[in-house]
């Protein structure tokens, strides 16, 4: 998927090719308020907090256990909503499905809205790994909501276009850098897929090499440039609606809304869902994504989330398409940032 645009002078005339990478951005941007506030308050209470959410204002909204908490969330300039479940209750639900529930096609995140963990289950679920999953959430009662959805979660690599490998295509995330070093981020269920990446399907024009990658449990991978003849913006391409400058990164908050860059389904927008989601794809489990309403189709992996100037997120994978709709999960940027010892500019 080709998230960012990239500029190459190829071979004796000079030719312009474009490409869709984005460089890395100098300085980060502070990131917005609310998901500032939100990663605070979340550090100060710890599980006495079951998460939280920007209201339909854009307002703060955290959840919490006791008045005490309570009292911190009012301090801090945000909503305290009094819950019946506490962020310790609803861990100790999520620990025993990572212990226990092995079925591939489902996922599962606390949602502080509703003060539940949701527990998904993709169209690949039936017979006795069905009934498996929902006597599961039974044993839970309402503090588990079962949720049915439609299609299949799978990572969302497909042959194409954008940037490729010898085992298909993918999107490019965000150009980053390490000193005087570039590099670009991308899926890691991408970068699994092969050593060398190219800005042509015909892979002619080399891109640069795999320096690391991480799937399953996470989904993020990089690529050094050894390309010096490209040009690595700082920007995300919005096919169509020019570029985004992608002056820092943050983690989201739930409620917020974002985009998505990817060169199967180009720019599409959404919300925030869930934060800390655990999917269980065919191809293994990736925990603490990030689950979007965005749509998302083959080939869209590894593109960029944002919001704003904001860097949020690599494409995973999800269900659905860009025809019905359907749920999208993220890796979150800051994490593999870190990772990597890169950062945005």
């Amino acid at each position: 998927m080709r998230s960012v645009r990239f500029s190459a002078l190829i071979g004796a005339v000079g030719m312009a090719t474009t490409a869709l990478l984005a460089a890395p951005a100098e300085a980060a941007a502070a990131p917005s308020d609310p998901a500032a506030l939100a990663e605070t308050l979340a550090d100060r209470l710890g599980s006495r907090s079951a998460g939280s959410y920007l209201d339909r204002d854009g307002k703060l909204v955290v959840t919490v256990a006791d008045d005490g908490a309570a009292q911190v969330v009012r301090r801090a300039g945000a909503v305290p909503r009094k819950v019946a479940r506490s962020g310790a209750d609803l861990e100790k639900i999520t620990a025993a499905f990572e212990r226990s529930l092995d079925v591939p096609g489902t996922a599962w995140a606390v949602h502080p809205d509703s003060n539940q963990v949701v527990l998904s289950v993709d169209e690949s679920v039936t017979g006795a790994k069905l009934a498996k999953v929902r006597a599961m959430a039974a044993r839970y009662g309402d503090a588990v909501r079962l949720e049915y959805v439609p299609g299949t979660f799978r990572t969302t690599i497909a042959g194409g276009q954008a940037i490729y490998a010898g085992g298909g295509r993918c999107s490019l995330g965000f150009n980053v850098r390490s000193g005087s070093t570039y590099y670009f981020l991308t899926a890691g269920h991408c970068t699994a897929v092969g050593s060398t990446w190219y800005a042509n399907s015909s892979l002619t024009t080399v891109l640069g090499t795999r320096a690391g990658s991480s799937f399953p449990g996470n989904d993020y991978g990089i690529v050094r440039y050894t390309n010096d003849g490209i040009a690595k913006p700082g920007t995300v391409y919005l096919y169509g609606g020019g570029e985004r400058d992608i002056t820092g990164a943050a983690n989201p908050v739930v409620g917020q809304s974002v985009q998505r860059s990817g060169s199967t389904t180009g720019l599409r927008s959404g919300q925030v869902t869930a934060l800390n989601q655990t999917v269980r794809y065919a191809e293994g489990t990736v925990s603490g994504l990030i689950r979007t309403t965005v749509c998302a189709e083959p080939g869209d992996s590894g593109g960029p989330l944002f919001s704003g100037n904001t860097a949020l997120g690599l494409t995973s994978g999800g269900s659905g398409n860009c025809t019905v709709g359907g749920t999208t999960f993220f890796q979150p940027v800051v994490e593999a940032l870190n990772a990597y010892g890169v950062s945005i500019y």
